[in-house]
């Protein structure tokens, strides 16, 4: 059986990572049985969740994980896309991993108030008299690869302009389809969904969740991915669970 190594349920979504959700979409949609394990990420051979191991197989990186799976299990995630549409799913994709995620990233870790309904729960298992170091060091660390990153660069307005704009294009593209990329899900839609759950979990009180919660097309999706994938989460994100 497939191990997935993700981090666990946290603020109210299957993960506090929309890589591991991306990854754990995946694995359903492809109908392949699997574990979940929390204790990775010591082990994680590029020092970041999710991986796979399969069999003694490890995986790591959740794009290489879906080609793992298509090539290894024979499941084409686009098999009803066209060339055009491969290439859309994939621009809409890599838009969400290199510019949304790293939108989230700031508004957990730099705005004080939500990195105390959040991120600061990931020390609590850090010695009291370690954690308030602990917690600076990892504060200016993300700051750092922010800034390398480019949108750290910017003001806290700028950067909610810049990554309130991919939401709209998000659900601009979306428009009335049940799924992103027409009637049934494909494998942008692991992306999507886990990146909206991330975007729009209710701890967080960010502009982007505002402006992501301004398109009903957005909550209704989430609640129907949610139906399908997480039948145990009666509402996810707060959004309406449609069939």
């Amino acid at each position: 059986m497939i191990t997935l190594y993700g981090f666990g349920p946290a603020f109210g979504i299957p993960d506090p990572s929309p890589f591991v959700i991306k990854v754990e979409v995946l694995l359903k949609m492809a109908g392949l049985a699997f574990r979940t394990d929390t204790n990775g990420l010591t082990k994680a051979p590029k020092r970041k969740l999710p991986f796979i191991d399969d069999g003694g197989t490890i995986v790591s990186d959740s794009t290489f994980v879906r080609w793992y799976i298509e090539k290894t299990y024979g499941f084409d995630f686009d098999a009803t896309l066209s060339a055009e549409q491969r290439a859309v799913a994939w621009a809409f994709e890599k838009m969400a991993e290199e510019h949304l995620y790293w939108g989230i990233v700031h508004a957990r870790w730099m705005d004080d108030a939500n990195f105390d309904r959040g991120p600061r729960k990931f020390f609590k298992n850090v010695p009291a008299p370690l954690r308030p170091a602990a917690i600076a060091f990892m504060r200016r660390r993300i700051r750092g690869v922010l800034y390398a990153q480019g949108l750290g660069r910017h003001s806290r307005e700028e950067v909610e302009r810049l990554v309130i704009r991919s939401i709209d294009a998000i659900a601009d593209y979306l428009g009335d389809k049940p799924f992103f990329m027409g009637g049934v899900p494909t494998g942008v839609d692991a992306t999507i969904f886990g990146f909206l759950c991330g975007t729009m979990c209710p701890p967080f009180e960010t502009p982007l969740r505002t402006a992501a919660e301004r398109h009903e097309n957005l909550r209704r999706y989430i609640g129907r991915m949610a139906a399908r994938y997480y039948p145990d989460y009666q509402e996810m994100a707060g959004c309406p669970v449609a069939a």
